[in-house]
């Protein structure tokens, strides 16, 4: 059975590299008040995931990686209320799919904050 640091490492190596190779549906996501532009806030936040699982991967730094997940799915909540509102008028089960999103960041905050206070 993988340790809940195994998953978040998969989960953001998996992530950080696709915001590399296809980041258009990411750069759709990044709030348009934010400076910069989405293709910017796209890169820095898939260097952020892989720095986060690279963190996570050394038993030195593990506490800090997950830190860092606590504060990278904090951080990436916006982009997740963005897209709700964006895919409002969309078919259902793609609205279902935003709506789904949301919560899903409280157990990533929570596995990251867990594995920082351990």
């Amino acid at each position: 059975m993988l340790k809940p640091h195994h998953r978040l490492i998969a989960l953001f190596t998996g992530a950080g590299v696709l915001h590399f190779a296809k980041p258009e549906p990411f750069d759709t996501l990044i709030p348009p008040r934010l400076p910069g532009t989405a293709r910017q806030w796209t890169y820095g936040s898939g260097v952020a995931e892989l720095a986060t699982a690279a963190l996570l991967a050394n038993p030195r730094t593990r506490r800090a990686g997950g830190l860092a997940t606590a504060a990278l799915m904090s951080a990436v909540w916006p982009g997740n209320i963005y897209m709700t509102y964006l895919w409002r008028k969309k078919p259902w089960y793609m609205q279902a799919i935003s709506y789904g999103r949301l919560p899903l960041q409280l157990p990533l905050i929570a596995a990251g904050w867990k594995i920082w206070k351990s």
